[in-house]
């Protein structure tokens, strides 16, 4: 029986939850549907993240995401949405996440957020700062 997509993030125990370390995914498959002429947007999202206690489940994150497929939605509401789920179900020390939408009408995006807010990378492109961030910031509403 072939899978569903699904709104459902699942994690599991972080086997290291003494330690700071990163884990990053590339997920060159994202698409969604543009709001205004229901035309599909493909993007390549880069999620990376210290875990706290819990971690994504693979293969939930990519039946999230598949979810999108036949959702109408702007790019930054999406890219914040995603961050936003990704953030309540595993509550991170810190997390990123890169959109880097596909060039469509001559136009390329890319949408970068960020858990907790504030934190920077030292240049763009460069790699996330996480150094002085705290395990104790609040969690995204919603």
């Amino acid at each position: 029986m072939p899978s569903q997509a699904s709104k459902q993030l699942e994690t599991f125990p972080n086997p290291n939850s003494d330690r700071d370390y990163e884990i990053k995914f590339d997920c060159p498959e994202f698409t969604c549907l543009c709001p205004k002429t229901g035309q599909p947007d493909f993007a390549t999202l880069r999620i990376s993240y210290v875990p706290d206690l819990t971690c994504v489940e693979l293969k939930s994150l990519k039946l999230y995401l598949w979810s999108y497929r036949n959702e109408g939605a702007f790019h930054e509401a999406v890219t914040n949405r995603i961050l936003d789920d990704l953030v309540a179900a595993v509550r991170p020390r810190r997390m990123e996440l890169l959109a880097d939408f596909y060039v469509r009408g001559g136009i390329h995006t890319t949408v970068r957020v960020r858990y907790p807010e504030g934190f920077s990378t030292a240049a763009p492109g460069a790699e996330a700062d996480f150094s002085e961030m705290t395990r104790d910031l609040p969690l995204p509403k919603g």
